[in-house]
């Protein structure tokens, strides 16, 4: 595949590969926030993981395949584009992850998650700013039916002007989580990446509910 043939999403993925771009340390900050709570995670138990807009599945496999846990995770990753898709799962097989699912498919639908069960870790990454104000406060909202009990979220929102992070903290909060942490560093001030966990007893999961719509025009995600 050429460059003329590319989808706009592998081509914005290409940044990733740049050592001093901002998504390459975001990224960096996303794998660290995976990789804690799968030090976190109750020994012994089978860990599930629920990525949605997963790109190439690096913030996952990259951690995973290295984890002393691997072996009891078991992972989905939903990717709409084909050629990201076909990377992550080829990443995923190199890597020997055969309990990582790599599913070509629309997250942004709640059936992505449907028979994953309750997730111990999900992540919504490149998502929040690339939808509506509306729809990041429906995807928070409805984020504890995708959860299990205790379950970490990691999210990723720029903080371009208007930089909207501290409001996705707030609903957060508001929708029955804690605050684990949140990445703001000072040299790559277009990078936010923040890590809660539900302190909520889990909603029921609720299949065919709509979360989000990618913008026409997307901001850096």
């Amino acid at each position: 595949m050429n460059a003329s043939e590319e989808s706009r999403w592998v081509a914005w993925h290409h940044h990733y590969d740049a050592a001093d771009s901002s998504l390459n340390r975001r990224l960096a900050m996303v794998q660290d926030f995976v990789r804690d709570a799968l030090d976190a995670a109750a020994p012994g138990q089978p860990i599930r993981i629920l990525s949605l807009c997963a790109g190439r599945g690096r913030d996952v496999i990259d951690v995973v395949a290295v984890h002393p846990r691997r072996a009891d995770v078991v992972a989905r990753l939903v990717e709409l584009d084909p050629a990201l898709g076909a990377d992550a799962r080829e990443a995923a097989h190199e890597a020997g992850l055969d309990h990582v699912d790599v599913v070509t498919g629309d997250a942004s639908n709640t059936d992505a998650a449907s028979g994953l069960g309750p997730a111990h870790l999900v992540l919504l990454c490149g998502i929040f700013g690339n939808i509506s104000d509306a729809d990041i406060r429906t995807t928070i909202e409805a984020t504890p039916t995708l959860c299990a009990p205790g379950a970490v979220v990691v999210w990723t929102r720029h903080r371009g002007a208007p930089d909207f992070t501290a409001t996705i903290r707030e609903w957060f909060a508001a929708s029955g989580f804690e605050e684990i942490a949140f990445g703001a560093p000072t040299d790559a001030p277009l990078v936010g990446v923040g890590a809660h966990r539900l302190i909520r007893k889990p909603p029921p999961f609720e299949a065919h509910v709509q979360l989000f719509t990618f913008v026409d025009d997307p901001s850096w995600s």
